[in-house]
């Protein structure tokens, strides 16, 4: 007995270098994208829980969904409806049945079809870009319902501040959606810039900064200076999706590993938003000055 007992001691130290020898399994694919978007997309306290459970399935699906709608709407107008829709706006869209007019706002689909409508190619290609960019990682850490409830909630919003503070234009593009997307993830940036790299932090924000500045810069122009033949367009949806991103948005995205529902955060950004959505509704039946 102590013989088989000085044995089997012996064979301990071998067993142990075996175990210390023994290599974790190389990651997958998958895996590596999730690290990647993990550090882009949420704070250091959290990535660890976030790796745990991360998958690929389901895939980005309400993004690409929506980027493919709303290439395919612009293809329809630009290639198979006669017009100049490649550089401007030109009749085909303006009597669509998905751009949000003033003369047609009892029409209510309008305030979230004129999404799918975009004033010439370099509005088209800038939206899809930023959504797509973006959107994706986000939708990969928080799924397609939330991401979602952020991107429907700029579209909307911004419809509705368009029509109240530049209520005789039109408006067609993303840019409600894709800046409702931009605000939340710069304010979640903002907050928990002390849990990033300073430097990583710095130059995310640098990039949000040089590129809804181009942007809005850009749609600025349009509205005021250029002298383009064809209709204007609001820019109002800009900031209103921005708006509605920096609250409804940070509230969601800082969520990613709780229970919306539970947080007062979210019930207080969605009842200041439903009281905003009502004014505009009022305003419009009975205040605009749009025909």
């Amino acid at each position: 007995m102590e013989l088989e007992a000085m044995t089997s001691r012996e064979t301990w130290p071998d067993e142990t270098e075996e175990a210390t020898n023994t290599e974790s399994p190389p990651k997958s694919r998958c895996d590596k994208i999730h690290e990647t978007i993990s550090n882009w997309i949420l704070p250091a306290n959290h990535r660890d829980t976030y790796l745990e459970r991360a998958n690929c399935l389901p895939p980005p699906i309400f993004i690409i969904s929506v980027s493919i709608a709303e290439l395919a709407v612009f293809i329809y107008y630009a290639v198979w409806m006669p017009q100049k829709q490649w550089i401007t706006l030109d009749s085909g869209v303006w009597n669509s049945p998905f751009i949000y007019r003033a003369d047609k706002r009892e029409e209510a689909w309008r305030f979230i079809s004129y999404m799918m409508v975009h004033a010439g190619v370099q509005h088209i290609i800038g939206n899809l870009a930023l959504q797509l960019f973006l959107g994706i990682p986000l939708e990969l850490v928080h799924k397609g319902h939330r991401i979602g409830l952020v991107y429907l909630a700029g579209v909307i919003g911004g419809s509705l501040a368009s029509s109240v503070f530049d209520p005789r234009l039109a408006l067609v593009g993303a840019s409600g959606g894709v800046y409702a997307l931009i605000g939340g993830y710069f304010m979640n940036v903002l907050v928990n810039f002390k849990d990033m790299v300073p430097l990583f932090g710095i130059f995310r924000i640098l990039v949000i900064v040089t590129i809804v500045g181009t942007d809005v810069g850009f749609a600025l122009y349009r509205r005021y200076i250029s002298h383009e033949t064809g209709e204007k367009v609001s820019f109002v949806a800009h900031f209103a999706g921005g708006l509605a991103g920096m609250s409804i948005g940070y509230t969601v995205f800082s969520c990613f590993d709780k229970n919306l529902i539970k947080d007062p955060r979210f019930w207080i950004c969605i009842a200041a938003y439903v009281a905003c959505v009502i004014f505009a509704v009022l305003f419009n039946i009975f205040l605009s000055p749009a025909p």
